[in-house]
């Protein structure tokens, strides 16, 4: 027998191979052992019972064999009735007589085989006690050379008289049977118990199969290839599903070192720039700043870059957290058409300084159990892209309305719009839109909406966007509602300033 290719260095006894079997012969010795000790008691009762019906008739035997005679003194005498010159019945009554124990009601005995008395004769007051007795009863005696006899003892009456009578037959025979069985059966056990060894050896080994292929594919799965996945058995068993547990944890793995990946990918981009801007600054003036003024506008240019690649850096750490879920939620019951309208009116002045018009609007009860602070993150980006992106003389429109159990909150504008190749990615890390490169414009980082997309999937949300380039963009975010104790409001409010006024 081979060793496991896993466990050569081990000892036996600590190979899972080893520990099946074992179970399983230990499993076998007790069943075996189980099985055999029944068999044996049941076989014990079966001849029990038939020499308990062989001597009902042998009781009946002597009732129709024996008379009991007066004699002078009071005393009684057994006479057999039977042809002395039929062997049959010579023979029969001799069977009988065998074995046998006849006494009078006050324990005096009548007739004893010399068996008999080698098994004990009853006492007086035990054979009193017997006459009580409407039944006869079978009882087991053992010879003083270790034979077992059993015994129909009871009372049997003749007239008015009652007597004590005890029949027997010896068991010598089948106790030899049973000592047969038991010797044989607990003798070829062991080897029952090889084959069994031998059996669950290389049974353990085919049951071992798939785990050691298992280990094998989980070998070559490493940090630089998380993509590869075990392939289902398709057996439906417990092992199948081991490899879907273990397929979704390299799944995790996979997204966690992919986000790892990201971050760094991420961070060496976006700082690669910004650092080489402030380091470009600091050169210049030290190459060729001559007073203490050109000093002081390179480091406030070098201060104003250092300023925006820390916002950079927290915006990224905060995202990647959230990803990760290292960003716990703290959701409470929150209206978001007050939000909504809380943030459009922070939004006003902006909005009114480039001739923008800000409309909102409310429409019933749009309660929802979410993180405040996440969701004013969400309108505050939104909002901030519309009215960054909305030239002079547009129109943005924020509306909040319950439909079918989810609240939607919608924000339009008449901007500049997104091509449609481009609207797949919007919601990646650092993405921008090329045709938005105005100078005139602050980009931002492009953290922005992944950040609404990530706390519209942790609020079990949806968002979906349309845009045209030069009609505009709108963007749809539906989250799960809950009903508040008010009423429903179903009026529709309306705020905003027109390009009038502004």
């Amino acid at each position: 027998m081979t060793a496991p290719t896993g466990a050569k260095r081990g000892k036996i006894t600590r190979w899972l191979r080893f520990r099946l079997t074992l179970s399983y012969v230990l499993f076998f010795a007790v069943l075996l052992a189980g099985i055999g000790i029944f068999f044996r008691g049941l076989l014990s009762s079966i001849q029990r019972n038939e020499i308990g019906a062989v001597l009902e008739q042998e009781w009946g035997g002597v009732r129709g064999y024996m008379a009991i005679k007066a004699k002078a003194g009071g005393t009684y005498a057994t006479v057999w009735n039977y042809d002395r010159d039929d062997a049959v019945e010579t023979l029969a009554v001799q069977r009988l007589r065998s074995i046998l124990l006849v006494a009078d009601s006050a324990g005096q005995v009548m007739e004893a085989s010399e068996i008999y008395l080698s098994l004990g004769v009853e006492s007086p007051e035990k054979i009193r006690d017997a006459l009580n007795l409407s039944e006869p009863a079978l009882e087991v005696r053992t010879a003083s050379d270790g034979t077992p006899y059993m015994l129909l003892s009871g009372p049997m009456r003749d007239g008015k008289r009652l007597f004590y009578i005890s029949v027997g037959r010896s068991m010598a025979q089948q106790q030899a049977v049973l000592n047969r069985f038991t010797l044989y059966y607990f003798a070829l056990l062991p080897f029952i118990l090889a084959a069994c060894s031998l059996l669950g050896w290389f049974v353990s080994k085919r049951a071992l199969n798939p785990v050691r292929e298992l280990a094998a594919m989980t070998g070559d799965i490493s940090g630089s290839n998380l993509s590869l996945r075990i392939p289902s058995r398709g057996a439906g068993d417990e092992l199948d599903h081991l490899i879907e547990t273990f397929n979704g944890m390299v799944g995790r793995l996979e997204k966690s070192f992919n986000q790892s990946r990201q971050f760094s990918t991420d961070v060496s981009h976006e700082l690669r720039t910004p650092l080489t801007v402030i380091r470009g600054h600091l050169e210049v003036a030290l190459m060729t700043a001559k007073t203490e003024e050109h000093y002081r506008d390179a480091i406030a240019t070098a201060l104003q870059d250092v300023e925006r690649l820390t916002q950079t850096i927290r915006a990224l750490l905060n995202l990647s957290q959230a990803e990760s879920g290292q960003m716990t939620l703290q959701k409470d019951a929150i209206d978001l058409s007050a939000a909504a309208r809380s943030a459009a009116e922070q939004f006003l002045p902006l909005a009114e300084a480039n001739e923008v018009a800000l409309h909102y609007e409310t429409r019933g009860d749009c309660a929802i159990s979410a993180d405040r602070v996440q969701v004013e993150r969400l309108l505050w980006n939104l909002l901030s892209n519309a009215v960054k992106y909305t030239e002079r003389g547009g129109r943005i429109r924020v509306m909040t309305q319950r439909s079918d159990g989810m609240v939607e909150l919608a924000v339009d504008d008449t901007g500049i719009g997104i091509p449609a190749d481009a609207l797949p990615r919007i919601f990646e890390r650092f993405y921008r839109v090329p045709h938005r490169a105005d100078e005139n414009l602050d980009h931002g980082v492009g953290l922005g909406l992944s950040f609404v997309a990530w706390i519209v999937r942790a609020h079990n949300g949806t968002i979906d966007v349309e845009s045209e380039p030069g009609k505009g963009s709108s963007f749809r975010v539906r989250l799960p509602g809950i009903r508040t104790a008010r009423e429903p409001d179903i009026r529709k409010e309306e705020h905003g300033v027109s390009n009038r006024r502004a």
